[in-house]
């Protein structure tokens, strides 16, 4: 990761609200992906993980909480920043080795950053859990541009629908060696059995050990996931067409998938965990809806008077998510003392004197502290874009 005071983020495409009337900006994307990332600091750091309301928990298996639509959001708009950092390149139809080399090594850096938080702060390389967030994330933006450089909109709509299709089947009519049938179940499954063959439970995911919600066959369909951002912004880089219906057939297309999704969930259920195809669909659709309300208000409207919170959190995105991950746990290895003599984690001990004993209802209190810190991050990140310090991959 390198630091620049320059405006434009090669990889995000985030850009300050001063120049955000350039041509070719996106002010609405890099709001979107400021509220995204607010969002996910918000749910991945309660006060308590015991306590904390529905909609801020995942579903515990089949089904989408607001907070199911989170990690789809960003790939999806992971997909539609490619498109704006990439499509000049693509253009001029010169030779693509020099683009894809760059392309891999950014996708590399996310996923050894995905990596280190997994390994911090013991580094046990015998037990690390290798795939995860920023994983997913590094190997989903090589892939979307790899196929964004080499292949039309047409032939990505092929591949898109190849990926859901293709998984529905294998995930419904494949068993997986030693089951007598496909069975979507946690640990059972073609790709929990994937997983377990190829990563082996050392190293997938700690709270199940027999499969990982990022494992190795459903970053297929998450691939799926940021093609529908690449799509789509193919269709709003679009200059033949009026930004009025752009928006219109936005909702159009968001709404369908959406439907879809509904409807595929009848016999292929909607799950973040597996990131069925019917799941893909139907977060896709949200997310290109939002998009699609984001694009009308920021960019066609102009009306940017209170985007600035979420601006600053989409111009240093990944920094945010990494750092918010790791200091936790640098505080918590930090030790104070606790009830009973017992000794717990700076994190622990901050929580339970500023914000259990001013709370009747635990879950205000875990919901209080989950909000201090997006504040505290916001105020950071404030201060880091007057500075103009961004931190890019």
């Amino acid at each position: 990761m390198q630091t620049t005071t320059q405006a434009a983020v090669e990889t995000t495409h985030a850009v300050p609200l001063a120049e955000a009337s350039q041509p070719g900006r996106l002010v609405s994307l890099d709001v979107f992906r400021g509220i995204t990332v607010m969002a996910m600091i918000l749910v991945n750091n309660p006060g308590d993980w015991g306590h904390i309301y529905a909609p801020l928990e995942h579903a515990e298996w089949n089904g989408c909480t607001p907070t199911d639509l989170i990690f789809p959001f960003f790939l999806f708009i992971v997909g539609v920043s490619l498109v704006y950092a990439l499509d000049g390149v693509k253009r001029q139809g010169g030779p693509l080795g020099p683009v894809l080399a760059r392309v891999a090594r950014r996708a590399a850096v996310l996923f050894a950053l995905g990596l280190f938080l997994s390994l911090f702060p013991k580094f046990d390389f015998s037990t690390v859990r290798i795939l995860g967030v920023l994983q997913r994330i590094g190997l989903v933006f090589f892939a979307c541009s790899a196929l964004f450089l080499t292949t039309s909109r047409r032939t990505q709509l092929w591949v898109l629908a190849g990926l859901l299709v293709g998984y529905n089947v294998l995930l419904q009519l494949v068993p997986a060696p030693g089951e007598t049938q496909a069975l979507l179940l946690p640990g059972h499954g073609l790709g929990a059995w994937l997983d377990r063959t190829l990563l082996t439970e050392a190293h997938l995911w700690k709270s199940s050990k027999t499969w990982d919600p990022e494992g190795l066959l459903s970053t297929l369909p998450a691939i799926g996931t940021g093609l529908l951002g690449v799509i789509t912004a193919q269709w709003l880089r679009r200059r033949d067409v009026q930004p009025a219906e752009k928006v219109v057939w936005l909702f159009v297309d968001g709404a369908l998938f959406i439907v879809l999704g509904l409807i595929w969930n009848s016999w292929f259920p909607i799950n973040k965990s597996l990131w069925t195809s019917s799941y893909v669909l139907y977060a896709g659709g949200i997310a290109v809806c939002a998009l699609a309300t984001l694009y009308w208000l920021c960019d066609v409207q102009g009306w940017r008077g209170w985007i600035k919170p979420f601006l600053v959190y989409g111009v240093n995105a990944i920094t945010v998510f990494f750092l918010s991950g790791l200091i936790p746990r640098i505080l918590s290895l930090i030790k104070m003392p606790g009830a009973g003599g017992k000794e717990i984690g700076m994190k622990e001990w901050l929580y339970q004197h500023g914000f259990v004993p001013f709370f009747a209802d635990p879950r205000n209190a875990s919901l209080a502290g989950a909000l201090t810190l997006v504040l505290l991050w916001m105020g950071i990140l404030w201060w880091m874009y007057h500075k103009r310090v961004i931190i890019k991959v």
